[in-house]
């Protein structure tokens, strides 16, 4: 019985980290670099997810995307000053990239596919 109980506690961390990983339901996500967070929220109501960006004590929240678009699954790049994305402002969901202040936001793919959850090598 302790046995079925911890393989079943097992599966379920492996199921939530799937959704903490991107690969569930967009919700609010944290990514911590260099003491800022960065996440999504649809807090501006539009219904659309944007990024935003926090110091690690909550403070300083500032919007990065502004569009009607859905941008989602934020990645900080390993020095911390880009932070990849996707969204599906051009039809389809597409990778993007942008400085950590929000500038410079480019799209990185460009096909008919859906390409999603980016994420940086070490």
């Amino acid at each position: 019985m302790l046995r079925k109980c911890v393989f079943l506690a097992v599966i379920m961390v492996m199921i939530l980290s799937l959704f903490a990983c991107g690969g569930g339901t967009p919700v609010e996500e944290e990514v911590v670099s260099a003491g800022k967070i960065v996440f999504v929220s649809d807090r501006d109501g539009i219904p659309n997810f944007e990024i935003y960006v926090m110091n690690a004590d909550g403070s300083n929240q500032r919007r990065l995307t502004n569009n009607p678009a859905w941008d989602l699954s934020p990645a900080w790049s390993a020095d911390g000053s880009r932070i990849a994305f996707e969204s599906n402002r051009d039809e389809n969901y597409e990778i993007y990239v942008m400085d950590a202040d929000g500038s410079n936001q480019r799209r990185l793919t460009d096909n008919p596919a859906w390409d999603w959850s980016p994420a940086w090598s070490p």
